[in-house]
């Protein structure tokens, strides 16, 4: 199985970033708990990360017959893109969206995604360990399907 993690923009940040929010886990942390967990069951992980929506955008499109599943953090597109909503619709495979924070608790323009009625699931709040969330709801949901 191949599964495809997308982290949107100044996530690159992630360590340094307002870290009362986001915690002190870098990006490449967080990448190698999530690969560590995902090569313990078998699983081959790619990574991408960009600042750029329409670089988002256009690698959620190519997932197509390349990926079984995407996790996304798509941070401040998240409320923002209908343009990635699209893509993931579009690219029909199926993807979990994962936030750090928990977004309901924060300012109201974070309460909505546009992205989130796209995908299969939402995981927010639990920090870093969202991912690997995200990650063993995936695997589940694409097993499950699978058995039907």
């Amino acid at each position: 199985m191949k599964i495809l993690v997308i982290n949107g923009p100044n996530l690159n940040l992630l360590g340094t970033r307002e870290p009362d929010v986001y915690g002190s886990d870098t990006l490449a942390d967080i990448i190698g708990r999530v690969e560590g967990h995902a090569s313990g069951r078998g699983i081959t992980l790619e990574h991408f990360q960009s600042n750029d929506e329409g670089a988002l955008v256009t690698r959620v499109g190519q997932t197509r017959g390349e990926m079984d599943g995407i996790i996304l953090n798509p941070a401040a597109y998240t409320h923002t893109s209908v343009a990635l909503r699209d893509a993931i619709e579009a690219c029909e495979v199926p993807c979990v969206e994962v936030h750090i924070s928990n977004v309901h608790r924060r300012e109201e323009f974070r309460h909505r995604s546009l992205t989130a009625p796209a995908c299969v699931g939402q995981i927010v709040g639990f920090g870093a360990r969202g991912y690997i969330l995200a990650l063993d709801a995936l695997i589940g949901w694409i097993e499950d399907r699978d058995r039907v």
